[in-house]
């Protein structure tokens, strides 16, 4: 390599360290800056009435770990818990809907049998309605016939009780 190469990528290296540095100086800052409670919110600006806060974390290591720990248990168990309510939310739903089909399906049933009652009902009424048929054992005269001949016109049984 030659001196002109070395020294233009010495010359990237540092412009891009200065450029980290510019960006990284604000989020360094920003941890040192102090914060001020101004009634429900919180600022970095003092305002009036103002309390400062002190933000110290003045957990270990170990605390950190634990509670991340802790964290991730209970993300954990909040999935969990989110798939049981799922579950038994879709369980519910097929109760629901299964139990509407069966709610359907008795009320044509009962519809198909009030219709079917109705339909004898008038067909009792129709029959009712209409004059009966004269019958050979009607008492009344039959086919302008007095009832004493038609008493005369029966034919005897005959007896078939073996003496014949």
């Amino acid at each position: 390599m030659t001196n002109k190469t070395r020294a233009r990528k010495a010359m990237g290296a540092a412009l891009l360290l200065a450029a980290c540095g510019t960006f990284w100086m604000p989020a360094a800052a920003q941890g040192r800056s102090e914060t001020y409670r101004c009634g429900n919110t919180y600022t970095d600006r003092p305002c009036e009435g103002g309390k400062q806060l002190a933000l110290d974390d003045a957990r270990t290591e170990a605390d950190r770990r634990a509670a991340d720990a802790a964290t991730r248990r209970a993300e954990q168990r909040a999935d969990q818990l989110e798939r049981i309510r799922l579950s038994q939310e879709k369980e519910a739903y097929e109760r629901s809907r299964r139990s509407a089909h069966d709610a359907r399906q008795a009320a044509m049933a009962e519809r198909r049998l009030a219709s079917s009652e109705q339909l004898a009902r008038a067909r009792a009424q129709r029959l009712g309605a209409e004059p009966r048929k004269s019958s050979p054992r009607f008492s009344g005269a039959a086919n302008d016939r007095p009832a004493a001949a038609q008493g005369n016109s029966r034919r005897k049984k005959r007896n078939d009780s073996g003496a014949g």
